[in-house]
């Protein structure tokens, strides 16, 4: 039984929460979809209306245990002030003597967001004096960052062993969404996957097979599993070393691309060409086809609940990301369940004018593809460590 932030007294105490405010920033630093920190306002909210002294911390970027000014947290910190019109008082570490005086000296209803977790070594190697520090800043621990459960990190495994500890809101909704689309979900069930590897997707596939009734498979990761299906690929990006693994997942439940949209060379101005599988020839696949479209909408158009997770080909590049687009806006209209993740389909569903139009749009594309796989979730089972 998983403790939320319900089952606990939180009125009037010091409050750590950890949120998921990992963020796509443009080259001037400014954030271009803000759907995470958004993802984490009703907790905050909450919090707020129970007089909490609310102390928030995330990571951002990959510094790797260095202060890098990039990536400092300010521009986070105006976001989140401006979305809960109120106050955010953003410090320039994350423990340390300034930040206990800070917390120790908060008042009721007072944000407090602490700098980027990641400066420090001991995040990411789960060191228990680190979440010792951090934990020494409040009275009760608060995860809402499902897009990090999936890590064992301090600040969201370690810290468990130091205070009272329970789920946010969002951490909840996504816990209970995924658990019923893996568990119970209304039939047909269609799963469409893309994105690069089929290596990250090898153990998704393998259990979606026994959940599903059809999985439409598309991006570079097709062309694996064509390739194990015996058609010729061109150039187009395999991995030749899961070939043998690709093809034990082929079955009737799995549906390939049946043509493709393929250019000369890989890079932003290639003229597409939309070819049959059989006259690939010496070029690359950057896209679905319009037939393959057809072919995925029929099987989508009978579905119940559908589950998308990874773009259609090169999206980023317009010539072909007429595929990505085109399944983006249909999935969006369907009358049904319908389950997002990841930050190129979030990216792909913007560039297709359909963000948001989605039953649930997951903030953890990692820690979705984990949870579905059925793999073990660190931070998920440390909330329910000492209960």
């Amino acid at each position: 039984m998983l403790n939320t932030l319900r089952d606990i007294n939180v009125s009037g105490k010091k409050v750590l929460v950890r949120v998921d405010f990992n963020v796509p920033v443009d080259s001037k630093g400014l954030i271009i979809e803000d759907a995470r920190i958004r993802g984490a306002i009703p907790t905050i909210r909450y919090l707020i209306e129970k007089d909490c002294k609310i102390i928030v911390m995330s990571h951002f970027g990959r510094p790797k245990g260095n202060f890098i000014e990039s990536l400092r947290m300010d521009g986070i910190a105006r976001q989140l002030s401006q979305l809960l019109n109120a106050k955010v008082t953003k410090l320039d570490d994350c423990i340390g003597s300034e930040v206990k005086s800070a917390a120790g000296s908060m008042q009721n209803r007072e944000i407090l967001l602490l700098e980027n977790l990641r400066f420090y070594e001991g995040e990411e190697k789960n060191d228990e004096v680190f979440a010792q520090e951090l934990a020494s800043l409040a009275e009760i621990y608060v995860n809402d960052a499902f897009g990090a459960s999936h890590r064992e990190h301090a600040s969201v495994d370690a810290i468990t062993k130091f205070l009272p500890s329970c789920a946010g809101f969002l951490l909840e909704k996504e816990i209970m969404t995924l658990g019923k689309l893996m568990k119970n979900p209304e039939r047909p069930f269609v799963a469409v996957l893309g994105g690069a590897k089929i290596s990250d997707k090898l153990k998704l596939i393998e259990n979606l097979l026994d959940k599903v009734d059809r999985v439409l498979i598309g991006g570079a990761m097709a062309f694996t599993l064509l390739k194990a299906e015996g058609f010729e690929v061109g150039k187009s990006k395999i991995e030749g070393s899961f070939i043998g693994e690709a093809k034990k997942l082929l079955s009737d439940k799995v549906v390939l691309p049946v043509d493709a949209a393929v250019a000369d060379g890989f890079y932003s101005g290639a003229k597409a060409r939309i070819v049959s599988l059989n006259e690939m020839g010496n070029n690359y696949g950057l896209d679905i086809g319009p037939q393959t479209v057809r072919l995925f909408q029929k099987y989508l158009s009978q579905a119940k609940t559908v589950v998308w997770n990874g773009p259609m080909g090169v999206f980023e590049f317009e010539n072909f990301s007429n595929g990505t687009v085109e399944i983006a806006k249909y999935v969006s209209a369907l009358k049904v369940t319908t389950i997002i993740g990841g930050g190129d389909t979030i990216a792909s569903s913007r560039k297709a004018g359909v963000a948001g139009k989605f039953s649930h749009v997951s903030t953890g594309g990692g820690a979705m593809l984990k949870f579905m796989e059925g793999s073990h979730m660190p931070a998920i089972a440390a909330l329910t460590r000492n209960e």
